[in-house]
């Protein structure tokens, strides 16, 4: 059994649903500071939902830094009974590691955390600091994980140059596809306002459904951006529409619309914002006097685009796999978005994603040997990369 095998095992069978880290952190620390990583915990949040987070930096900080940066918490298993295997128990079957976690991603961290002993066994003196940035915040409302993590390392100016995420990012192969990027994410709330009455007595009354129908219409048609080389096209989409009162007899005062963008580096989320606005004011609806909004950013867009950290994991992927990987910024949202906001390359890199969230996760074990390789071999052409132009 490999290394990288044996502690993604034990990482799963810690049961560390969100926001629990159920000790996860506690092992990682123990073989980080082995390799002399300095370790730090920078836990936050209310007392009964305390989130774990993990600072680790081997390094004096003035040299270039490579963070590995990843979540320890997982998303429920959902019924128990239906996974073929306890989903806290890793498990063999078909040359698969089944268990909860084991693409999301649990077996990435521990292919980072063997990948850094086998480099730095090799050299035990590197050109780079390496560091982790470790949560047990991610899959929840990510307020107290890696975004306060990355808020303390700003206040102090610590150095941070490359940062490798471990999300599952790959499709068919460990290596086929990873994110350079990722769209912005903008909610917003519209309540309509209208004037309650009988469905009988239109004219005594004022429908907000009918009111805000036109405006919909025209939102849902229209073209945001048309994306760029790296970015699809920004989406709008409308997620809930609550209204009425429950009878069938009854015109309602107010109609409430959940809608969201996923957004390109091509927009703001001021120009966004501003955008819809306008279009309602067009449509008889008056900002304040017909409708509210409530606004919420969950993230801006980040792109890295080629360069040292792109070019080091592409030749990392060739030359472990053969393959030519594709550079993606489509799927939801990651905790790259904040550290987007402290360094200024990041990637995700990790294994094939169809399983994750599922009943019966599992990641096929031929992915895992070439995965801690594809981290080792990054560090070693950033290393050798940051020698040659010292």
């Amino acid at each position: 059994m490999s290394d990288t095998l044996r502690l993604a095992e034990a990482l799963i069978a810690l049961p560390s649903v969100t926001p629990r880290d159920a000790g996860c952190l506690e092992l990682i620390a123990a073989r980080l500071q082995a390799m002399g990583f300095a370790c730090e915990r920078l836990d936050s949040g209310p007392a009964d939902f305390r989130v774990s987070n993990l600072w680790a930096r081997r390094g004096t900080g003035q040299r270039p830094t490579l963070v590995f940066a990843g979540h320890t918490d997982v998303v429920p298993t959902g019924p128990r009974e239906a996974w073929a295997s306890d989903p806290f128990v890793p498990s063999h079957r078909d040359g698969k590691l089944f268990g909860r976690g084991a693409s999301d991603m649990k077996t990435s961290i521990a292919a980072m955390v063997v990948a850094c002993e086998r480099f730095l066994a090799e050299q035990p003196d590197p050109g780079i600091d390496i560091a982790f940035l470790l949560t047990s915040d991610e899959e929840g409302p990510a307020v107290d994980g890696t975004v306060v993590v990355c808020e303390t390392l700003k206040a102090r100016g610590e150095r941070l140059d490359w940062c490798i995420v471990g999300e599952p990012t790959s499709v068919e192969r460990t290596g086929d596809m990873i994110k350079n990027g990722r769209r912005g994410t903008l909610s917003g709330k519209l309540t309509v306002k209208g004037v309650q009455g009988h469905i009988a007595y239109p004219h005594l009354a004022k429908n907000p459904i009918h009111l805000a129908a036109p405006a919909l219409a025209e939102l849902a048609a229209t073209e945001w951006d048309r994306g760029n080389a790296y970015f699809p096209p920004t989406s709008w989409q409308i997620s809930n529409i609550h209204g009425g009162t429950g009878a069938t007899n009854v015109i309602p005062g107010t109609v409430v619309i959940d809608f969201n963008f996923r957004f390109s580096t091509e927009r703001t989320p001021e120009s966004l914002q501003a955008q819809v606005i306008e279009i309602l004011a067009r449509h008889g609806l008056r900002e304040g006097a017909d409708h509210d909004i409530a606004w919420t950013l969950g993230g801006r867009p980040f792109l890295t685009p080629p360069g040292a950290l792109v070019d080091a994991v592409r030749d990392a992927i060739r030359d472990e796999t053969g393959l030519h990987t594709e550079l993606s910024t489509t799927g939801g949202t990651s905790d790259g978005r904040f550290i987007a906001q402290v360094c200024p390359q990041v990637v995700e890199v990790g294994p094939p994603n169809a399983t994750i969230h599922k009943i019966d996760e599992h990641v096929v074990l031929a992915d895992i040997e070439p995965l801690t390789a594809i981290y080792r071999r990054t560090l070693q052409h950033l290393h050798a990369r940051t020698v040659q132009n010292a």
